[in-house]
């Protein structure tokens, strides 16, 4: 007797049977049965598709993280988009992102990922790595804000913790030619010997085949401002022998600004690697005339076969600290020297006298503003000083009964940190004209916080809520300076080809599926200098690497995100 119908009835057999049956006919039927052909399917989308050229309606068919079929598609998959009447292109690429704190606070990248953006590029001048315990401990002291622990040493180890972490975002870095200086020399005001150079040309070269996708620098700001030519050139050769590029925020934007630019083609010529400008601008009033002479030295540069190329953000004020209202020397040897400087009442008056002097020497954005009234105070870390977020230093002056210049050291004493600060610096025409060049990205140079919780206690530059919006409504919608195909190129595939991403920023069969679905017609920031965390809108989905992170405008929660690696990490394997 069969051991399965030992000691049961007839009847209990026959149901047994039947039962095995029909588990058997449900296994024979899920097995015959045809899987999705993809995993999602976006239907009758406006297809731009990053190649600056005229849109079409198509279908996009996705499978796992890549973008498997374009053309005339069956509905056959798990989701199924109805596009009809939106925009589908690239995921966006922030050339210029200082998410490297805020996506270990919140990884959602929520500013960002509602307006399109995919990949977050970090590292202007100073990076996540390489860091030793000193530097950590500087960086604590001077930006109070996420505090660096000890979870990773190397850039490489930096980039993995966020991606493990989990953020939505891709992500990619520079190495900061101020943060191998720092490892090396820490803060002081002086050239590298020989063997120091060496070793910073070293840590250029592991960063490199870590992933980072160039070397950046970062030249009003210090320890970046104590570097000469030579040592940037150095620098530069290090990151070009892995096929790595040199991006630099110039040592001047205002009164030396050509002597500045000429410093960043030279370093091209003679690292024989591409470069790029962040954040392209004139600054200061005064220096506004010379965009004419900027853009011409720039495409003299390109005809003669040097691959320059620049970034901009969509606003006439720039944000950083107000470190940049006071000389460079007042800074060396790090934050609690430079606390001790303008305790000093012999070198504090030192610094009121050069704050007030117009100088070629170093970029005083005290002057460059113009007026207190064009310098609006952003972030504190003194709670008791929060309330003064939002107002300018000339109110500010005006409350406290004191001069401007001193109200600047007076407040950065008081906060101990170098105190966020908007600067009013650029014209809106020269906005326009800079957006109008073929060679010239977007970046937000912000953070992508959250308009929630912490974040909500500092009046931040709403080019973190607003930028990449702000170009697709009010520049290329409103003023037609650009066309949106072209606008889509420049946030796609000309950064995507800069920093040599391999199947990223066009919409191609085998690439990975970072996509931007918003409608052109209501895209548009809602961020301003007064009322900053306010999302933009009109973006209605986000894929990153096939995966949904925004659908019908709200965040789904999801983090694909992955760290993005430069050439230099091909090459080493």
């Amino acid at each position: 007797v069969d051991p399965l119908f030992k000691g049961i009835s007839h009847m209990e057999r026959i149901m047994l049977l039947l039962f095995h049956a029909m588990i058997l006919i449900a296994m024979v039927t899920t097995a015959c049965r045809p899987s999705k052909a993809y995993d999602v399917v976006i239907m009758s989308g406006e297809i731009y598709d990053g190649s600056g050229k005229s849109s079409y309606v198509v279908d996009i068919g996705i499978k796992d993280d890549r973008i498997a079929a374009i053309g005339q598609l069956q509905p056959d998959a798990d989701l199924v988009i109805d596009a009809n009447g939106l925009a589908v292109a690239p995921g966006f690429i922030n050339m210029l992102s200082w998410a490297s704190e805020t996506l270990i606070q919140d990884g959602r990248s929520q500013t960002d990922i509602r307006q399109g953006v995919t990949l977050e590029v970090m590292g202007e001048g100073q990076s996540m790595g390489p860091l030793n315990e000193k530097m950590k401990q500087e960086m604590n002291l001077s930006q109070g804000g996420i505090p660096i622990n000890g979870a990773w040493t190397t850039l490489g180890e930096y980039l993995d913790y966020l991606e493990k972490r989990g953020v939505s975002t891709n992500i990619a870095s520079f190495v900061g030619a101020s943060t191998v200086r720092a490892y090396v020399m820490g803060y002081e005001d002086r050239q590298p010997t020989a063997r120091e150079l060496k070793q910073m040309c070293s840590l250029v070269d592991q960063a490199m085949r870590e992933g980072a996708v160039g070397v950046s620098s970062a030249l009003i700001y210090t320890p970046g401002a104590y570097a000469d030519t030579d040592e940037l050139i150095a620098l530069a050769e290090a990151a070009c022998e892995c096929g790595g590029m040199y991006i630099s925020h110039i040592r001047s934007e205002g009164n030396s600004l050509l002597e500045a630019l000429d410093e960043l083609i030279t370093i091209g010529k003679k690292a024989d690697l591409a470069v790029e400008l962040y954040h392209m601008k004139a600054a200061g009033q005064a220096n506004w005339y010379k965009l004419d002479a900027m853009i011409e030295r720039i495409e003299q540069a390109r005809t003669n076969g040097l691959k320059i190329t620049a970034n901009m953000y969509t606003y006439t004020a720039g944000a950083t600290g107000l470190d940049a209202a006071m000389p460079p020397w007042v800074r060396a040897g790090g934050h609690q020297a430079w606390m001790a400087r303008l305790r000093d009442p012999v070198l504090r008056q030192r610094v009121l006298i050069e704050m007030r002097t117009s100088s070629a020497q170093w970029e005083n954005l005290f002057l460059l503003a113009g007026t207190p009234e064009n310098i609006v105070l952003t972030e504190f870390r003194n709670t008791k000083l929060r309330h003064l977020a939002g107002k300018t230093l000339g109110a500010v002056a005006r409350m406290r009964g004191t001069l401007p210049a001193e109200t600047v050291i007076d407040l950065v004493l008081e906060d101990n940190s170098r105190v966020g600060t908007v600067y009013f610096l650029m014209s809106e025409e020269n906005v326009k004209r800079q957006i109008g060049l073929p060679w010239v990205s977007f970046c937000s140079d912000a953070g992508s916080p959250a308009a929630q919780g912490a974040f909500l206690q500092s009046k931040v530059h709403p080019r973190a809520y607003g930028n990449f919006a702000r170009l697709l409504g009010k520049y290329v919608r409103q003023h037609r300076i650009i066309t949106l195909a072209e606008a889509v190129r420049r946030l796609t595939s000309l950064p995507a080809e800069n920093l040599q991403l391999e199947r990223r920023g066009r919409i191609k069969e085998g690439y990975y599926a970072d996509l931007a679905i918003f409608d052109p017609e209501t895209i548009i920031d809602h961020a301003s200098f007064e009322k900053p965390h306010q999302y933009a809108t009109g973006m209605v989905h986000v894929f990153v690497n096939g995966t949904q992170v925004l659908k019908d405008g709200k965040h789904t929660g999801a983090k694909p995100g992955r760290v993005v690696r430069g050439p230099g990490w091909k090459s080493d394997r």
